[in-house]
């Protein structure tokens, strides 16, 4: 079978269960596989796109304290909705608002990439290894009996998700908790990674058109190294 039926049929049977749309109804995902990307260090292009968003995040702390960026407070209520304290439990667009005060990480290439244009458009973004990845993603409510393997002061651990909270699986397991708070290491990408799942997470106010564009974007600054990149996508929500 060739590679882009496989990835077809992926994000065709990628699942939102109808209890997260219960939980947030005005919820949409943004699933993007990006696949033959050409692994690189940070360089020129990505140093500039990470300058342009931490400039972007100054000037939105000018008009707004961190959590009233509009966002931002919606992921905090959602947080707050299924159990989680949103002051200690941080989602992942909110930790990364944070860093980018005093400066994003610069990691690799591709993660440069998909960090600064996450905090351009103000949209929390995934980034799952497709070689690693096993089977089609579904986000459902955990039961609280889903083990999660992460890692703790070093050392490798197990933790049980929260009976309530939104996780994100293969078919092996639990690959991020909390809708978009803790990535699992088994999925996570790396300086080698040239086959990528982003999950684009929106809520109301953020609109449909900007998370389209905020994929396009990302799609076309892959582009710009990897010009043989193929790009497939969709998008899941309640009325979509």
């Amino acid at each position: 079978m060739a590679q882009s039926q496989i990835t077809r049929g992926l994000l065709e049977k990628a699942n939102v269960a109808q209890d997260i749309f219960k939980l947030r109804p005005d919820y949409r995902v943004l699933l993007m596989v990006v696949e033959g990307i050409s692994p690189g260090p940070s360089d020129e292009a990505s140093e500039s796109l990470l300058k342009e968003a931490e400039s972007c995040v100054k000037d939105l702390l000018s008009k707004h304290a961190i959590t009233e960026i509009p966002h931002i407070a919606a992921w905090r209520e959602a947080y707050k909705a299924f159990g989680a304290k949103p002051q200690k439990t941080q989602n992942s667009l909110e930790a990364l608002t944070r860093r980018a005060k005093n400066g994003l990480p610069r990691v690799n290439r591709l993660t440069d990439i998909y960090n600064a244009i996450s905090i351009k458009h103000q949209i929390p973004f995934g980034g799952e290894d497709l070689d690693k990845y096993d089977g089609a993603p579904f986000l459902i409510r955990a039961t609280g009996q889903e083990q999660f393997q992460t890692f703790s002061s070093g050392e490798s651990t197990t933790e049980l998700t929260a009976p309530g909270e939104p996780i994100w699986c293969d078919n092996t397991g639990v690959t991020c908790r909390r809708w978009n708070w803790r990535q699992g290491p088994r999925t996570a990408l790396s300086d080698d990674t040239t086959r990528v799942l982003f999950i684009l997470d929106a809520l109301e106010p953020l609109s449909n058109e900007v998370l389209l564009h905020a994929a396009d974007q990302l799609a076309s600054e892959l582009k710009k190294t990897s010009p043989e990149a193929r790009v497939s996508q969709r998008l899941i929500g309640a009325s979509v």
